[in-house]
């Protein structure tokens, strides 16, 4: 490679990563934990990073448990971690993380796609967030920068949060808790903490057709869609603490 004297075209994108990953191969791959409590998407992730040589999955872990784990005896790079997860949330996990100080970075690879789970990733510490939808590509490049010290967000996630930026009067008003009644704020935390329906009924002395008609009020209110975003809305408003 020859330097050229005096100012030259700048370097494209795809130039700029094609230099990041030449370096990294030479130098040392990177060592990546994936956290995916579904098999065959971990399985197929595995398969795609390891076929470039500037990446090495060093571990699999399917609960945010497993992966403190891991991550502590493995000391990965980068942690590629899924929001939704059976025992906690991957959001819970950056926290977590960053609590060990063992010098990793944390990437959210997830299907959520609102404003509201991106923020709340990367106030906890994120580095990256990438849909599960995003080219390989798009992947490989998230990784190359959170590796080297920067923040990444795929395209997708990019022109979400330029575009709410950008154009505020078309966001809808954002739900909260002065919506719901006291007995909904209740159902509420309780759901974010665990607890079914019928668990519910006994600690509130209803019926179970009752919680679950507070149920359907509370989600309904809020633009809810399933108990993650239940869980996470409830965290966001200081309901629960656990995650």
């Amino acid at each position: 490679m020859h330097l050229r004297n005096g100012p030259g075209p700048a370097a494209t994108e795809d130039q700029v990563l094609g230099y990041e990953r030449a370096h990294r191969a030479a130098v040392a791959p990177v060592p990546i934990l994936l956290v995916e409590d579904h098999v065959v998407l971990r399985d197929g992730l595995r398969a795609l990073l390891e076929v470039n040589p500037e990446f090495e999955v060093v571990g699999e872990a399917g609960l945010v448990e497993d992966a403190l784990a891991l991550a502590s005896k493995l000391r990965p790079a980068i942690v590629l971690a899924d929001i939704a997860l059976p025992d906690r949330s991957g959001i819970s996990l950056v926290r977590e993380l960053a609590a060990l100080d063992i010098g990793c970075r944390v990437i959210m690879l997830t299907a959520y796609k609102t404003e509201e789970y991106i923020r709340a990733a990367l106030e906890a510490g994120a580095g990256g967030y990438i849909l599960k939808d995003a080219s390989f590509a798009e992947l490989v490049q998230g990784v190359l920068s959170v590796a080297s010290g920067r923040r990444f967000l795929c395209r997708a996630t990019s022109d979400l949060l330029v575009g709410r930026y950008i154009c505020p009067q078309d966001q809808h008003p954002v739900p909260s808790l002065d919506c719901l009644t006291k007995r909904e704020t209740d159902v509420l935390g309780r759901i974010a903490s665990g607890e079914s329906n019928k668990q519910m009924a006994r600690s509130l002395s209803l019926s179970v057709k009752t919680v679950e008609k507070h149920r359907s009020n509370l989600m309904r209110k809020l633009m809810l869609h399933n108990t993650a975003e239940v869980t996470l809305f409830a965290i966001r408003n200081g309901l629960v603490n656990r995650v």
